[in-house]
């Protein structure tokens, strides 16, 4: 490991006529080393999603959340929360100049100055410098400055070998979610071609926006994907106004940590980069990948699902939450082609309909609300006693038994289906 001299290296190269990064670098780990040896401190080099790209070789100069980069790979989640909520990365994502970061014991994170590496507007990395033993003066941050520029066109190189490998990915993933891979082998190797882990159990997760999704928000949300350390993402794309992830599940209660993940995205997308109105649905959880176009499917079903019943299906998104909604679609088929009518509910929306009446939304109501008649009144603004009245004329009306379990199952299957049919 390397030991740092205090003393300026070279009265800080003497003045700023010369540029110490001038210089052929073969890795980027050269150049951290470089800047390292310039600045006297330990340097970190990051993409713009804060995965670790180089770092330079440090002594015991050094803190826990540099430490945790290393091992990782990537910037602790905890700790880019914590620059997000302090107003670091907003600077850095703004301004070319340095940005001075105060310690955040927390996160274990020491004093440092950060820049970001650009090209014209965009954002395509971070340098840390840490200053463990010493600050930086201002003529330092004016070579951290050069320092930027010297790592620019190394990131670039490594920015077109990822957009090429992201491409044959989006190939892949769209190739899974249509079906086009149908054998269990086949899908095997293609995961082996593209360097991707397949997974053993597996889900997709659709996020919907209010309009198509622009370049920039794309950007934005990729950020947050790569960034996050809830869930392991293996693929992901842009379909219009929809975001498509194929999330690879671990560990116990993957459902609740796939809502969790669910909510912090739409809610990090409103905080952070001000995009609102995201909605996320989940498609069926699978172990063979053969089913990840019908996950894919699950996932779109429920949308459509919440869309034609927002009020009963508020608060879920995963596809199996949906109960009988699953199969609304198919029953109401069958039920077209038998020609079928619930004779008792056309009594009561007859009866309405002559009588000015609303029997049919009261008893639809009370089953929602699982016949709890204390609930269903709140829900109708209406006191007990009249719901109990109204309770009392369905019966009559309709002949319906509200304590046989198979006849409420059948009325309130006949009023959902009706609602698919206006």
């Amino acid at each position: 490991m390397m030991k740092y001299n205090t003393a300026r290296w070279g009265v800080v190269m003497s003045t700023f006529s010369k540029d110490p990064f001038k210089y052929h670098f073969e890795k980027l780990e050269d150049v951290a080393d470089r800047i390292s040896e310039v600045l006297s401190c330990p340097i970190t080099i990051e993409d713009v999603n804060h995965r670790l790209l180089a770092y330079s070789s440090h002594d015991d100069c050094t803190d826990q959340a540099r430490i945790s980069t290393i091992i990782g790979r990537r910037v602790p989640e905890k700790v880019i929360n914590s620059l997000w909520k302090d107003g670091t990365i907003p600077k850095l994502m703004e301004q070319d100049e340095p940005v001075r970061v105060g310690h955040i014991d927390q996160v274990g994170l020491g004093n440092r100055v950060a820049i970001s590496i650009r090209k014209d507007q965009e954002v395509l990395g971070f340098i840390w410098a840490l200053e463990i033993n010493k600050s930086l003066d201002a003529e330092e941050l004016q070579l951290l400055k050069k320092a930027a520029q010297a790592v620019k066109n190394k990131i670039l190189n490594l920015q077109v070998r990822k957009i090429k490998k992201d491409e044959r990915n989006q190939e892949f993933f769209w190739k899974l979610l249509t079906g086009h891979l149908e054998s269990q082998q086949e899908i095997k190797e293609s995961f082996e071609q593209f360097h991707v882990k397949e997974p053993a159990l597996f889900t997709i997760i659709l996020f919907q926006f209010p309009e198509k999704i622009k370049d920039t928000e794309e950007k934005q949300i990729n950020y947050l994907l790569q960034t996050t350390q809830q869930v392991h993402i293996l693929l992901s794309t842009i379909d219009y106004d929809k975001l498509i992830i194929l999330v690879d599940l671990k560990g116990e209660q993957p459902l609740a940590k796939l809502k969790e993940f669910s909510s912090a995205v739409i809610s990090q997308l409103q905080e952070r980069f001000f995009i609102k109105g995201a909605s996320a649905a989940i498609g069926g959880i699978y172990t063979n990948p053969v089913l990840v176009a019908k996950s894919y499917r699950e996932a779109l079903s429920t949308f459509k699902i919440k869309e034609r019943f927002p009020n009963e299906t508020n608060g879920l998104i995963h596809f199996s939450e949906l109960g009988i909604y699953q199969y609304l679609d198919l029953l109401h088929k069958q039920r077209q082609e038998d020609e079928y009518v619930n004779w008792q509910l056309m009594r009561l929306k007859e009866y309405d309909l002559d009588h000015h009446t609303n029997l049919v939304e009261t008893l639809e109501v009370l089953l929602d609300h699982d016949s709890n008649v204390h609930s269903a009144a709140k829900a109708l603004n209406v006191h007990v006693n009249t719901l109990n009245y109204r309770m009392k004329r369905i019966g009559e009306i309709a002949e319906i038994n509200l304590k046989n379990t198979n006849e409420k199952l059948t009325i309130y299957l006949d009023l959902k289906l009706y609602k698919l049919s206006l």
